[in-house]
This record gives C-alpha cells, structure tokens and sequence, in this order.
C-alpha cells in the first residue's frame, strides 16, 4: 500500500491543473470520504465542490509540511499553505490535520483546524475543504 500525504494531495487538488479535481480527489481520497474543518463537516461530494471554487480564486501556491506522522492507518501534520489568489493578493494559513487512511492508502477522514497568519477570514476556505 503506498499512502497519500497533505503535501502531495493539496498540489495535486489545488495547483496542479493537469489534473481535474475528480481526478485529483480520485487518486488521495477514498468515495466514502469525509471532512471537519474549523468544526464544519463536509462529504466528498461537498468537498469536490469546494476546491472546484476554489481553483477559480487561487492562481498558484505552495504547500510546507512542518510535521509530519504515520501511525497505521493514522496520520497527522502541521503544514502551512501559502497561496497567491488570481488578483494578487496572498494568503498564508497554519493548518493542523487529523486523519485516517483507508485500505488502499487514500485519506478516508480528515479533521483540521486552521490559524490564519495572513490574508482576509474570507480567505480561510483556501486551505482546506470547506
């Protein structure tokens, strides 16, 4: 089993545009998949939906993984996103990710939380799925 992380998930959802977001969400996230983010559950359907909108606001970012754990069928990290949004303006966010695997190594759960360090609250959706 070869296991997805944050890092390679978000690039691949967010900046890459070689890749659609169902195929993006195809390749790190099981269908059964689900989210909290700052308390707000979404599923996948609502997720997919989500970084769709939100590849029409970021132009280009990166992700910085801190910390990173596997544990089984566990994962955890601390990553920061920074993202410049297509009329220039950027966003730097800490996020905080709690989640589980499925069989086949995709994330079938996750729950986060974020701390804004730069850009608007309205920006706030930009790292993760709600």
């Amino acid at each position: 089993m070869i296991r997805t992380g944050i890092k390679a998930a978000l690039d691949d959802l967010v900046f890459s545009r070689e890749l659609t977001v169902q195929e993006a969400a195809d390749r790190h996230f099981t269908p059964e998949y689900r989210q909290r983010t700052d308390g707000e559950w979404l599923d996948r359907d609502g997720f997919i939906e989500h970084i769709t909108h939100l590849r029409t606001l970021v132009s280009h970012g990166e992700i910085e993984v801190h910390d990173e754990l596997y544990d089984g069928s566990k994962y955890a990290d601390r990553h920061t996103v920074h993202a410049t949004k297509k009329d220039g303006s950027t966003v730097r966010l800490e996020v905080y990710v709690f989640a589980d695997f499925g069989p086949d190594g995709r994330f079938s759960r996750i729950e986060e939380v974020s701390l804004m360090l730069q850009g608007a609250d309205s920006d706030r959706g930009i790292a993760s799925a709600r």
